[in-house]
């Protein structure tokens, strides 16, 4: 016999705190006769990963013999209770006293579902403490203080559905019409409308890598790749833009103008100024480095990686549409005080 925390295990039977026992190798619905505590098991290990794997995880670790099927009916049940029960969360009140100013990160990243592929929209939520001053030579090498709270929306469904999701969220997290809130992005123009529509009074900022690297691709394709040349002139295209902004970038890239090879399109120049001109207000990097702030949307784009990508994109993997948002957000609150509130309520 083992015991293991909340649970006892007994070869091939689960028993509860009340001495109930019930044969773990038996395919139940969801409306078995699961404690607490073995839900929880069981969710955990279906959100951190595939159902099939979840089901050796618990075998071999528990002695727990539960088929992969109850596993997805169980997570996905936990995950609509947990998207249902989200305005009885705490997480409001910690968000109100943490420390930090208000980062709103949104994405979207895809996945194979029974419809094709589709777009999981996401937004990150959190406070973040300001960290040290950065220059321009070291600027990508920094590290930021991380999140001192953090919540998370997700869904596959049109960006006016999201956005009223987004706003749900902010009102209940009271960002809606605070003064210091930064929404940071890249150039998706459905998040840039959501920013604007949501959180009227927030600073955007275009995502650093993604302006960088698309300075980078322009001159590669004026310049050749890798030349000296263009290693020279993309790092003077990085300081401009992180420089000075707007004045900056537009400065430099009338001297590329001027200097362009004789006979090369300066077509790659103009797509850059064009992109980038859709950014106006965005590219306020300079004063945010000196003041130890994000000028990236890495939180939301690492999220996408871990929450997103690494469950959701298994090989052979198809999911059915409507539970995607549900499991993508169960995965965030895992690492939250809330995953054990979730467990307390029930």
């Amino acid at each position: 016999m083992t015991a293991v925390g909340w649970i006892r295990l007994e070869r091939q039977y689960v028993s509860d705190a009340d001495g109930g026992s019930f044969p773990a190798d038996l395919t139940l619905g969801v409306d078995g006769p699961f404690t607490t505590a073995a839900q929880r098991m069981a969710t955990f290990a279906g959100t951190q990963d595939s159902f099939a794997r979840a089901e050796v995880t618990l075998r071999e670790l528990c002695g727990w013999h539960l088929d992969d099927d109850t596993i997805r009916k169980l997570t996905h049940a936990t995950a609509r209770r947990a998207t249902a029960t989200r305005d009885q969360r705490e997480d409001d009140e910690r968000f109100e006293t943490a420390s930090g100013a208000v980062e709103v990160a949104i994405d979207a990243g895809k996945v194979n579902t029974d419809t094709g592929g589709r777009d999981v929209k996401m937004a990150v939520f959190c406070k973040r403490k300001a960290g040290e001053a950065a220059s321009l030579e070291n600027w990508d090498k920094r590290e930021l203080p991380p999140p001192s709270v953090r919540t998370v929306v997700a869904a596959i469904e049109e960006s006016e559905s999201f956005q009223a999701r987004v706003r749900r969220e902010s009102d209940r997290l009271g960002t809606t019409t605070a003064s210091d809130v930064t929404v940071l992005a890249d150039g998706g123009e459905w998040i840039w409308n959501i920013g604007e529509e949501v959180f009227s009074q927030a600073t955007g900022v275009l995502d650093a890598f993604h302006a960088i690297e698309h300075i980078a691709d322009a001159v590669k394709a004026v310049w050749g790749p890798d030349t000296p040349e263009t290693i020279k002139r993309t790092a003077r295209g990085r300081v401009a833009l992180l420089g000075k902004g707007k004045c900056g970038i537009e400065q430099w890239l009338a001297g590329e103008f001027r200097e362009l090879p004789v006979g090369v399109s300066g077509d790659p120049l103009i797509d850059l100024a064009a992109y980038l001109a859709k950014h106006p207000t965005r590219l306020g990097y300079s004063k945010r480095l000196a003041e130890g702030r994000s000028i990236g949307s890495g939180l939301v784009e690492g999220s996408i990686k871990q929450l997103v990508n690494r469950r959701l994109k298994q090989t052979g993997a198809k999911w059915k549409v409507a539970p995607v948002g549900p499991l993508v957000e169960l995965a965030a609150l895992i690492d939250t005080p809330d995953w054990n509130a979730l467990w307390i309520a029930v």
